[in-house]
Formats: structure tokens, sequence, C-alpha cells
């Protein structure tokens, strides 16, 4: 299908100098990709779709980092606890009652909210991928699925068959090599993922140094903080990254610059679990590469990277009592463009012909988003979900002026969510 955008404000995040200029002009789409991003002109093919923007914004969606989709069945049901309680006490002992079919259904209800967040792609850690890539094609959802190997769950030998599988199972799907944690995975088991990753020449991402405790009790186990013992074992030899990384030494952050390893950062979850403050602006100050993810669905709630791109700039201000570190600009790049590579999506950083049309429409006629004084800091301070008019991932509009395009019923995939969550929660 050929859409054409006009009368837009354009933000393309493909400038190589940092900047983020804000231009007039139209973008067109065809089929799949962007094939002009540019100032108004005459065009001779003929169009299937044209849209007005009015004015406002188009620019590339959010990338969610770190999220875990399914785990919806548990929004607001074991709230206002410490993380490892939280775990071991709510969150495990009801996922084990969930079925392939039931994580199906769950997905479904964050990819619905992944939209009209204006997050274009998801990276997804959760109990089995296969039903996330399902529900995530279904919908038409661009998702990147990640292992989550541990003691309990998974195994090497899944995570190399998915490895094999997912990654040509879909356009819309990618998968990645990942464990847990060091905390819940043994060590001959992370032998063995970092055994895969040898071989495949792959990164690997895992939950790392989320809480003191867990960085304690790794320095009591092997005398090394998570990220030294893991960088140990060769696991990071091809690059990877770590999720919510709050508690890293500088030591630890030496091995992210020097491993090319990616920083995904979660403060909202970190802010309610009460997990800490990460050291955002040292992180950048060393060159470390940063992402934002809104965690999952059950520690952090909701599924915005509005909160996520605000909380990542005001927690760091107020951790360094400089109101001046981790600009606006910054953080709305880590959103975007940097989490688009931090899931390996290069193709879908920006706005630029050839580049995939994943892209957003965001409402500047609304009160939070006037005067019009500066776009991309009003996106990070003022920004919310009711800015989003329009969601297309893979060229296909999705989600537009509060009605979602995804050959399912709302209410039904609703019905079908709090079904599963009153039998999985029934005592």
């Amino acid at each position: 299908m050929r859409i054409r955008f006009y009368d837009c404000k354009i933000l393309s995040m493909d400038g190589t100098d940092g900047t983020l200029d804000v231009e007039q002009g139209e973008v067109w789409v065809d089929g799949r990709y962007i094939t002009y991003v540019g100032e108004k002109r005459a065009s001779d093919q003929a169009f299937d779709r044209e849209i007005d923007v009015r004015g406002d914004l188009v620019m590339p969606g959010f990338k969610d980092a770190h999220t875990h989709s399914s785990m919806t069945f548990l929004r607001s049901y074991a709230d206002d606890l410490p993380l490892q309680e939280w775990l071991y006490e709510k969150v495990f002992p009801l996922e084990a009652r969930l079925t392939g079919a039931d994580m199906y259904q769950l997905a479904k209800v964050a990819i619905l909210e992944y939209l009209t967040s204006g997050i274009t792609c998801n990276f997804d850690m959760y109990l089995d991928p296969c039903q996330v890539a399902r529900a995530s094609v279904d919908l038409g959802f661009r998702t990147v699925l990640v292992g989550a190997v541990n003691d309990h769950s998974q195994s090497p030998e899944a995570l190399e068959t998915w490895y094999e599988d997912l990654n040509a199972y879909d356009p819309l799907v990618s998968f990645r090599l990942g464990f847990h944690a060091e905390y819940t995975t043994s060590r001959e088991r992370l032998g063995e993922v970092a055994g895969l990753a040898e071989k495949y020449k792959a990164p690997v991402y895992c939950h790392n140094a989320e809480t003191k405790a867990e960085v304690e009790q790794c320095i009591k186990r092997y005398g090394k903080t998570p990220t030294a013992f893991l960088d140990g074992l060769g696991m990071f030899r091809y690059g990877g990254g770590g999720y919510h990384c709050v508690h890293l030494t500088r030591e630890d952050m030496e091995i992210f610059r020097e491993r090319g390893l990616y920083v995904v950062t979660n403060p909202g979850s970190n802010a309610k679990l009460a997990s800490g403050i990460a050291p955002v602006a040292e992180m950048l100050e060393m060159g470390i590469p940063i992402a934002l993810g809104t965690d999952g669905p059950a520690s952090k709630n909701c599924l915005d990277m509005f909160r996520e791109m605000f909380l990542t700039t005001a927690l760091a201000k107020l951790r360094e009592e400089d109101a001046s570190v981790v600009d606006a600009r910054e953080v709305l790049r880590m959103a975007v463009s940097q989490g688009a590579h931090a899931m390996g999506l290069p193709e879908c950083d920006c706005l630029k012909e050839g580049k995939l049309a994943d892209l957003i429409i965001i409402d500047l006629h609304q009160p939070n988003m006037q005067p019009v004084n500066h776009i991309p800091k009003n996106l990070v301070y003022s920004g919310s979900k009711q800015n989003v008019r329009l969601t297309m991932v893979d060229g296909k509009i999705l989600y537009e002026e509060g009605t979602f395009y995804v050959g399912e019923d709302p209410e039904e995939i609703y019905a079908h969510a709090n079904e599963i969550a009153r039998r999985i929660q029934k005592v």
C-alpha cells in the first residue's frame, strides 16, 4: 500500500551531528518501506491513501527495549512489595500455572498498549517466546525476543532451537540469545549460554545488577560482580546488554564500554520496586549506549514510554543533584534510535528513504504541547499517550485516532485476558 503523509512537521532523527531538527514536509511509504522524507514535491505515482497530518509531528516509533508482555495478567495484582518477595512469592508461583495459549492471549493486551504509546517494537523476554512471536505476527506488531534461560524454566537447548527457528519465522520477528539473570542460573548453564554466543558469534542479554542484594550475593558466590563474573565466562565477547543495571560498579561500566554493551534502563520499574536509581549520567559520560524499557506490566504496570523518558532524565538530575545532566534530547534518542540498535534493528532507527516504515504521529494540537517552543524536549517533559494519533508498523497502520486495526476486536482480547487472570489467580 502506498501512503502519503503531508503537511507534516518531521523529526527524522537521521542527523549524524546529534541534532534533532524538526522540518516541514512529507513522508511517503510504499509497502514496508519509507520511500521519501523531505519537502513537499510533486509525485508521479498514485497513492492509495493521502493523510493530512494537519501540522502535527511525524517521527520514528519508540522502541521498548525491555518488556515481559504476557505478564499483563499480573497488572496491579502483586504491588507494593520488594523485588525478591514479589518474584518468589507472587510472580513465579502464578507463572507456573500459565499455558502457552494463555501467554499468546495475554501478549495481545500488551501489544495494544504498546500501540497507544507510540511503541512500534518491543524487546520481549518471557517463558515461551514462540507464543509472543505468534501474537505479534497475528496483530502485525514487530518484536525482538530474547531467551530467559534459568534453572527453573527454559534450557540452553531450547535457546538454540529458538535462535535458529524464530530468526527465520517472520519478517516481524527476530530472536536474541539471553538468560534471566545470574542469580537464577547455575554456572554450568551460564557456561552453555556463553558457548552458544561463541558458536553463533552472537550478543547476549540478561537482567544485570538490578538490586544491591543481587550484586552482593554474586560477590559472595564468585568473588565478582555479575558483570565481571559473566564477562569472565566469555558471555559478552560479541556484545549484548543488561536490563536495569542500577548497581554497576566503575569496573562494570568499563566492561560495558569495552564490550560495546547496551544498558537498558527501566526507571519506572526500578523506582516502584525500590531497586534504586541507575547512574545514567555517569554511563553517558563514559560513552556507554543506553536504551529505555518499561519492564513488564506486573512490575511497572503501564507500558508507557513517555513516563520512562521523563523519569530517566528527572531521576538522573535528582541522583546527581544537577538539573543540567541527561538532556531531554539524549533521552529521546535512547527511546528511539538507541533502542533500535540495542535490539539489532538499525533499519528502524530513523525516518529515511529505504528504512522500514515504523512511524508515529504526535498530536501537537493538545494543550500539553503548546506553545511549540522545542518539540523534542516537549515530548520528553510534557508528552503523554494522549498525544499519539497514529502508529504504523511495517508500513501498516495498526492504531489511528483511538481505533485499532489489528484484525481482532479489542474487547474480545480484554475478555480473554480477564478470564485467564481470574483462573490463574484463583486459589
